[in-house]
C-alpha cells in the first residue's frame, strides 16, 4: 500500500508558551494531516533531553519529555491558571525554542499544577494504575532524576560511591529524603502520558499513524546506565570499558567519538534481551511505527577504548542481528519498525536488513547529485522510505542553493525540471518522491513551505542552535493543504478508510 506523511517534531509546533506540546495546535495538525490526504506523523523520539537538548541523548529510554506537557490543558482541568501560565518567561522568539527559559521556568509552573493535584487527583484509580504498570521504569526514573537535581546536575558516575552502585540502605534512605519530588517526577509522566494517549488516539482515529524515532544508543548520563550497569561493558568501577563512535573515513582522519556507552550483547542475550523487549514494547506505547536510528548497529558496531581522544584506535564488532529481532517477535509480536540505514553498507548490513525485512530509507538529497547512488529513484524498491531530507539534513531549499551548479544541473535534468525558481524546484523534487515506487513518502514540512537553512533542525556534529526550530502560529494554510492532498491523490498516496468507516 502507498501512503505518505509529514515530518514534524514536537517541540516544533507553534505553542504560547515556548515550545511545542500536546496542545490545541497539536490537534490542529492532525486536521491538516488528514486534510492534506497523509496516513503518517513522524515526529523524532519523545524522551527527556539530555546533552545539547539532543533527543536522541535522553536521560531514560522510557520516560516522556514533561516539556511536552500542556499547560492550556492544565488550565482546562482546574490544575493551573492562565495568569499563573503568562507570568513565567518562556522565550521571546516564537521561531526558536528557548531552552535555557524552558527549564529555568517550567517546572516551577508544573510544581504549581502538582499541589493541586496531589489534593485530589492522586487517589484518582487512573493514576494509581499508570504507577502500577510503569513501575517497572518510573520508580528508578524518579529516584534518578531526584537525586541528580539534589547533585546540581552531577553526573551518576560522580555521585557518592553507596548510590553510584545502588547500596539498598543508600537508595532506601535518599528516597524517603526525597520522597516530594520524587512523586513529582510521577505525575509529570503520568500527566506526559495522559495527554500524549489523548493526541495519539486522535491521530489514530482520523487514520493517521504515528511514526517516533529511537536512538540505538542511550547515554552514558541516564538512568539507563545507572540502573542497569550489568547490560553495558562496564569495568569495576563503572566506568565504561569501551565507547560508541565512527571509524576513520574520508570525511575524519581520526574517527569521530560519539562517547555512549557499548552494550554487552552476550549479557542481554543469555537474559533472554529482555531490556530491549521492555524498551521496544514501551516505545510501542508511543508510536505506531519505530524508526531505529543507527540501524547498522545490529549488524556491527565500531567500540573505541574509553578515555582515548581520537576513534583511532577502535575496532569493528559483530552485533547481535536477527537473533534480537526473532526474539522480539516472539515476544512481542510483528513488529513495525523503519530501519534508518543510511550510510556506508557493508554486504552484511544489507543482508541484516533484507533478512529482517523492515523498509530501509531512501534521502533523495544525497541521491540528486550523483547518477550511481543508491538513493536516486530508479534504485528505489518499494520496500523502503523515501524522504527529501530528514531532521539531520537542510530544508532542501537550503540544499538546492547551497550545492554546486553541476549538481544542481544534474538534479534538474533527472527530475526533468527546468525551473530557475528555487521553489519549485523544490516541489518538483517532492513530486519526485511521490513518483517513487517506495510504499512509504515522508516529507520535513520545512520543504512543503521551501524554508531555507534558518528551519533547520538538526547539523550533525554541532553542540549549539539544534533542535531549536519552530513553526509560526496560524502558518499552515488551506491552499498548501490542497496541494499535498493532490500529490497524495496522484501519486496514490491516500491512505485507504478504515473497517467500519463510512
Amino acid at each position: 500500500m502507498r501512503e505518505s506523511g509529514i515530518l514534524f517534531p514536537i517541540f516544533s509546533i507553534p505553542s504560547k508558551f515556548g515550545i511545542g506540546s500536546f496542545s490545541e495546535e497539536a490537534f490542529k495538525f492532525v486536521d491538516f494531516l488528514e486534510g492534506a490526504g497523509q496516513g503518517f506523523w513522524q515526529i523524532l523520539p519523545i524522551g527527556p533531553t539530555g546533552y545539547g537538548n539532543s533527543p536522541y541523548q535522553p536521560f531514560s529510554a522510557f520516560a516522556g519529555n514533561p516539556y511536552f506537557i500542556s499547560p492550556e490543558v492544565l488550565i482546562k482541568d482546574s490544575l493551573l491558571t492562565w495568569d499563573e501560565c503568562n507570568a513565567l518567561n518562556f522565550g521571546n522568539d516564537e521561531t526558536k525554542v528557548d531552552y535555557g527559559a524552558i527549564y529555568e521556568n517550567r517546572d516551577d509552573l508544573l510544581e504549581k499544577a502538582y499541589e493541586r493535584f496531589s489534593k485530589e487527583g492522586k487517589e484518582q484509580a487512573e493514576y494509581k494504575a499508570f504507577l502500577k504498570k510503569e513501575r517497572y521504569w518510573l520508580e528508578d526514573y524518579a529516584l534518578f532524576t531526584s537525586i541528580k537535581r539534589k547533585q546540581l546536575g552531577k553526573p551518576w558516575y560522580e555521585w557518592e560511591e553507596d548510590l553510584k552502585r545502588r547500596k539498598p540502605e543508600a537508595l532506601k534512605k535518599i528516597s524517603e529524603e526525597l520522597k516530594d519530588h520524587i512523586e513529582f517526577v510521577y505525575f509529570k509522566q503520568y500527566e506526559f502520558d495522559r495527554q500524549w494517549k489523548k493526541l495519539r488516539k486522535y491521530a489514530n482515529d482520523k487514520n493517521i499513524k504515528i511514526i517516533g524515532d529511537m536512538p540505538f544508543y542511550v547515554s552514558l548520563e541516564s538512568v539507563d546506565c545507572w540502573a542497569h550497569p550489568d547490560i553495558f561493558l562496564m569495568d569495576k568501577d563503572l566506568n565504561p570499558k569501551v565507547i560508541a563512535g565512527c571509524a576513520p573515513d574520508a570525511f575524519s582522519r581520526t574517527g569521530q567519538l560519539w562517547g555512549n556507552p557499548i552494550y554487552d550483547w552476550k549479557t542481554l542475550s543469555k537474559n533472554g534481551y529482555d531490556w530491549w523487549v521492555s524498551r521496544i514494547k514501551r516505545n510501542y506505547d508511543f508510536y505506531d511505527v519505530i524508526r531505529i536510528d543507527h540501524f547498522h548497529g545490529f549488524c556491527e558496531y565500531y567500540a573505541v577504548p574509553y578515555g582515548d581522544k581520537t576513534a583511532e584506535n577502535g575496532k569493528m564488532h559483530k552485533g547481535p542481528g536477527m537473533d534480537l529481532f526473532n526474539t522480539l517477535h516472539d515476544k512481542l509480536g510483528k513488529l513495525s519498525i523503519i530501519a534508518e540505514d543510511l550510510g556506508t553498507n557493508t554486504p552484511q548490513n544489507v543482508a541484516l536488513l533484507e533478512e529482517s525485512g523492515f523498509p530501509g530509507m531512501k534521502v533523495l538529497q544525497f541521491g540528486f547529485t550523483s547518477w550511481d547512488s543508491s538513493y536516486v529513484n530508479h534504485r528505489h524498491i518499494n520496500n523502503c522510505v523515501v524522504y527529501t531530507g530528514t531532521h539531520d539534513n537542510t530544508p532542501t531549499r537550503a540544499w538546492v542553493e547551497e550545492i554546486k551548479d553541476a549538481e544542481r544541473d544534474f538534479c534538474r535534468k533527472y527530475i526533468n525540471s527546468m525551473n530557475s525558481d528555487y521553489g519549485q524546484l523544490v516541489w518538483d523534487i517532492i513530486r519526485e518522491a511521490y513518483r517513487s515506487v517506495a510504499n512509504l513518502c515522508i516529507i520535513p514540512l520545512q520543504d512543503y513551505l521551501c524554508f531555507g537553512k534558518e528551519a533547520r533542525i538538526n547539523t550533525p556534529g554541532t553542540a549549539d542552535g539544534n533542535w531549536e526550530w519552530r513553526l509560526r502560529p496560524n502558518f499552515l494554510s488551506d491552499d498548501l493543504m490542497r496541494s499535498i492532498r493532490m500529490l497524495a491523490e496522484i501519486y496514490s498516496r491516500i491512505p485507504k478508510a478504515k473497517e467500519g468507516d463510512a
